[in-house]
């Protein structure tokens, strides 16, 4: 669910915990991220090529689960925050049929720049499958 109204800066905190976003993962979300990033490797949209990789289905690519965690910061922050910096590491990969489940709290704010670090974490079945930070300006 997306904010219609942007946080302002005086009532974030640090320990802020950020609303959940659930995200079903699905052949199509997968394959789309990987044909709209311009990331034709197989393993992303062919089946059979991902097995022969030793995957069992076809598997997100980096750029669609950074499109997701940025999604998932912007919808708590609303329309008027400006994202400033993405940093993710992935970890189990998502596979079709499963969940992404996305949580996440303010880690640091800096008043001289208006500026929160949100911490986030995106886990799926099989575990964690991207942790990392965004850091934002908030009017």
């Amino acid at each position: 669910m997306t904010s219609l109204n942007t946080l302002r800066f005086d009532a974030v905190r640090p320990g802020d915990a950020l609303p959940e976003l659930t995200v079903p993962i699905t052949v199509a979300l997968i394959a789309g991220g990987a044909i709209a990033t311009r990331d034709y490797f197989p393993g992303h949209h062919d089946m059979e090529a991902a097995r022969r990789l030793g995957s069992p289905h076809v598997f997100m690519n980096i750029l669609t689960t950074s499109g997701l965690a940025q999604r998932f910061v912007e919808a708590w922050a609303g329309p008027g925050a400006l994202f400033k910096d993405l940093k993710i590491r992935l970890g189990a990969p998502n596979y079709p049929g499963d969940t992404m489940r996305f949580a996440g709290e303010v880690s640091r704010t800096e008043a001289a720049g208006r500026t929160v670090e949100v911490s986030l974490k995106g886990t799926n079945s099989m575990g964690s499958h991207v942790t990392g930070t965004a850091t934002l300006v908030l009017p």
